[in-house]
Parts: C-alpha cells; structure tokens; sequence
C-alpha cells in the first residue's frame, strides 16, 4: 500500500510501498479515505517525535477517516463497512489501524469526509483544554492564542456555543485576525505587538480572562499570568513560541492561577478514551447542527503531502489542511 513515510535525512516526507497493517484483538483496519494535517506532523518532519510508527519505516499522520475493513477478535460495538473518525498514528496511508475504543463512527450523509478526518482531534483537544482542565462555566470569559490555526477555530466556536461572555482570540496575521469574528471571538488580539496585554486588560476591565488557552509558551508566558483573571485558569497545549522560559514564580503566586500542562501523548487508552466520551457528551449535538465545523483551507492528494506540510511550515493557511486518498 501507499503510505507517507519520513525521509531516511528525517528532513520531509516521501511516499512509499509499505505492507498493509494487520489489526491486534483490540484494533480496527481502516480503508483511509481523509487525513488531517496537524502541527505536530510537521514537527515529526523536523525531528521531534510523536510516537506516528509504521513497522521498519516511521508513517506519519495522527488523525484520519475512513470505512472498516477488518475488526480484531476483540472488538466490539463496531462493524465492517461502517464509516469512522479516528485518532492515532501512521495515518497517511490507503490503510491504518486505530484502537477501537478511540473510533467514531458517523453518518457520510451528514458529515464529509474532509469535516471528518480534522474535527475530531481538534475537538477533543479544546474541549479538555477548556471545560476538563481549565473548568470553563457559562458567562466566563476566555482567550485563545493561535486562534487562527485548526484547533484555535474550533476552540472561539467552543466557547461561543458553550456561552462565554467575552470570547478573545489571537493571531499575528493582519488577514487571518480579521476572520476570527465570523467563528466567534468579539475581541481580537495581536500578540506580536508591546501593547497585547494593555488591550486584554482594558477589555476585561483590568481583571483578565478566567481561561486562556496557551498555544505560544515561551517568552509569552509571564505575560499569560498577567493576562489571566487571579484564581484563573491558564492552560498550556502549545509551544510555539518555544520549550523554555523565564518563569516568574512570584507572579504565579500572587495571582493564585491553576497553571495547567496538558497532553494526549502521555495519556493512556482509557484516559484517551474519557476524554473522547467527555468530548462526545458535551459536543455532538453542536457538531450535528453544524454551528461547530472546521475551516477547510485545502484539499490535497497524498501524493502532494510535501506541498501541503510547506504551506502549514510557512502558516499560509486559515484552517485545516487534508490529504485525500482516492481508493
């Protein structure tokens, strides 16, 4: 089968014949139809590693869709020919295995193949960012840094359709800032200017928001502190802006903030899983109705995987970008 495999230089991607996965007792093969670009595939490219494994050859790819070839004898509560949304790794190939715990199944009439490979990981992602970790409640205010990229989106429609009274949203880009009002945010933010945290402040009339959303860490973070409500939530799913910093330890103690780190690469199957049923609780029925949908920048075959993982290097686009598999 085709699969998108790092380089042996570990510098890009190039596609490959690789052998077509086998599932465990626990696992589902799945005849991939959509792939979902997401950033830490790109780190994968520059050495970073998030455990995406394929056999002799790293696959690449954490998020993907398609139909139900083959259950394992362990499986349950799915079927062959059944249509899902999975999470995972080594998903940019014509198949791939996904644990059958973390497999949603949907309706192809109601949702499309490119909503389905991207929505999900980013909604399970925001959900335990905002309402598990950062215990966001109804007429709260919140900020979302990155609010441009894929999973900030679906963050502002989050909050927006869980009642947030103030919802702000970052992004250094003068284009892509300007569309955050049509997914949500009522303030908007430019992070790459001296003045974001006077803006914040005066916004939020000197107190700061009760949940920011950390997509930048680094240098940003003592100003994240100061941007954030005392006894506030500040929660961290990104580094962006870099891995280390100058922590100022008496500011996280004055403003008394549950400063929280969170991640699902260290997350155990039933942890992955709660967080999947949590997210599915909350959210499905604005996913129905379709007020929470991603943002599709662009479509590419997976031959092109190199074009589209450039783009997101040089972060041209607003939104998600997909591979699609034509099998």
């Amino acid at each position: 089968m085709k699969a998108v495999i790092l380089t042996k230089s570990g510098n890009g991607v190039e596609i490959s014949d690789v052998s077509k996965p086998s599932p465990g007792p626990q696992q589902i093969l799945v005849k991939v139809k959509s792939c979902g670009l997401n950033r830490s595939d790109l780190l994968e490219t520059q050495g970073q590693s998030f455990g995406h494994t394929g056999g002799d050859t790293k696959v690449i790819g954490g998020e993907f869709a398609g139909i139900i070839e083959k259950l394992g004898s362990e499986v349950s509560g799915l079927s062959i020919g059944q249509a899902v949304m999975c999470r995972g790794g080594s998903g940019w190939a014509e198949y791939a295995l996904a644990h059958f715990r973390r497999a949603v199944p949907f309706d192809t009439n109601k949702l499309s193949w490119e909503q389905a490979c991207t929505i999900h990981g980013n909604l399970q992602t925001m959900h335990d960012a905002i309402v598990t970790n950062g215990q966001f409640s109804k007429g709260q205010t919140i900020f979302i840094q990155g609010a441009s990229s894929g999973v900030g989106i679906i963050g502002l429609q989050i909050a927006k359709s869980l009642g947030a009274s103030l919802i702000l949203g970052s992004s250094t880009n003068n284009e892509k800032r300007s569309k955050l009002t049509d997914y949500g945010a009522t303030h908007t933010i430019d992070t790459s200017k001296e003045n974001w945290l006077e803006k914040v402040l005066e916004i939020t009339k000197g107190k700061g928001v009760d949940v920011l959303i950390d997509m930048l860490s680094g240098d940003y973070v003592n100003q994240n502190m100061e941007a954030t409500k005392i006894n506030g939530y500040l929660i961290n799913i990104g580094r962006l802006a870099g891995m280390s910093s100058n922590f100022d330890y008496d500011l996280h103690a004055k403003r008394r903030l549950h400063y929280i780190g969170t991640t699902g690469r260290t997350r155990s199957i039933d942890e992955n899983v709660e967080v999947l049923r949590r997210t599915v609780e909350d959210l499905s029925k604005f996913v129905d109705s379709g007020e929470i949908k991603h943002v599709i920048h662009k479509v590419f075959k997976l031959e092109q995987a190199n074009e589209a993982l450039n783009i997101m290097n040089e972060n041209k686009h607003f939104g998600k970008l997909v591979l699609f598999i034509d099998n």
